[in-house]
């Protein structure tokens, strides 16, 4: 029987940026002319946000924020390099990158044998500069694994779960942020990363897909009748255990790998946009802590987007894997932010 790898981890754009660029997701939401006044006041602010960020607007909690990231990143990767797989599959979702008004599927696996991916020359959300120093044009090259994915989405099939596959990447970019993000912070130190790539596309977006530009509009260009909602948590869960299931009787090795921040600050309605739902992340932790996770398959869109955790839905797949093979966390570390835009959990699922 094939051994299974479960890996939690963020994409969050903030680990690449410079320290003086990280908070600028709040610094839009405090620009934006659909902003009350009075949160754009930071003695409004609950007290935890006013002191992370103090009188240099969140330099100080950037850089603890950065060592705590790194630092569990860097674990995972020698948990990674010790289990040594045969590829890596990466749940991640897509922000109007490959998929737009043309094709919005719920799910998609990539079969390909190669992918580049200019991460840096995408200027619309974020910054190009980064901590590494690279040039703006830097192409980082990764191998697909045309076997596992067609093995994957055949089988899934048989299961009775049909998916959508894709033989190249669409973006002019290469991959979507959120799986070339994860594949540079795992080799945050530039060591290479030669393991084999499935990319697998999560819709976690749903309703606000197209109309936000997967996230990356103003609130204030929010308009029209939603879109047709994400897999629900139920989908999702049931996806990943099928997944678990079929690997399970495959001759590989495989790491799976759920790459999302939990609660975004700039999904969080309730909070006016201006920092994550700190209670709705904290009770998946605690599930996770307590190895209850496997309760995310009856959480709903609702009380998901609620708490401005659309991209949890990433790791309710690898939940569903876990559940499937019995494997129980650990967590590696919890980094919460007030002015950052989202908590992110680092977690190993050992076999």
């Amino acid at each position: 029987m094939a051994e299974i790898l479960g890996i939690g981890t963020t994409h969050y754009p903030g680990i690449y940026m410079l320290d003086k660029d990280a908070p600028l997701f709040l610094r839009r939401t405090l620009r934006d002319e659909k902003t009350p006044a009075r949160v754009k006041d930071a003695r409004n602010w609950p007290r935890a946000m006013q002191a992370e960020w103090g009188e240099d607007e969140g330099a100080t909690a950037t850089a603890r924020h950065r060592e705590q990231c790194v630092s569990a990143l860097r674990e995972i990767r020698r948990e990674l390099d010790d289990f040594a797989p045969d590829f890596v599959l990466i749940w991640g979702d897509d922000q109007y990158e490959n998929f737009n008004e043309d094709f919005v599927p719920p799910f998609c696996v990539y079969i390909t044998d190669q992918m580049e991916s200019r991460p840096f020359q995408v200027s619309s959300m974020v910054p190009p500069n980064n901590v590494w120093g690279e040039p703006q044009d830097t192409a980082f090259k990764h191998r697909g694994h045309g076997a596992g994915a067609r093995y994957i989405a055949n089988k899934l099939s048989d299961e009775g779960i049909d998916i959508a596959y894709a033989y190249r990447v669409r973006y002019r970019h290469g991959l979507a942020h959120a799986f070339i993000n994860t594949l540079m912070y795992l080799d945050y130190d530039r060591r290479g990363f030669d393991y084999p790539v499935i990319p697998f596309h999560v819709n976690c977006y749903g309703g606000e897909m197209i109309r936000s530009r997967g996230g990356a509009a103003e609130q204030g260009m929010k308009v029209g009748e939603p879109d047709p909602p994400s897999p629900s948590p139920r989908a999702c869960f049931d996806l990943g255990a099928a997944v678990a299931r079929i690997l399970r009787r495959s001759p590989w090795r495989v790491a799976l790998v759920a790459s999302s921040s939990w609660s975004h600050a700039t999904l969080t309605r309730k909070n006016d946009y201006i920092y994550p739902d700190h209670d709705s992340d904290r009770a998946r932790l605690n599930a996770l802590k307590d190895g209850t996770f496997a309760t995310w398959r009856d959480l709903d869109r609702a009380s998901i987007e609620d708490a401005g955790q659309e991209e949890i839905l990433n790791w309710v797949c690898l939940a569903g894997a876990m559940s499937e093979t019995g494997q129980s966390p650990r967590i590696i570390d919890y980094v919460e932010s007030w002015v950052l835009n989202s908590n992110k959990c680092f977690a190993v699922f050992p076999p």
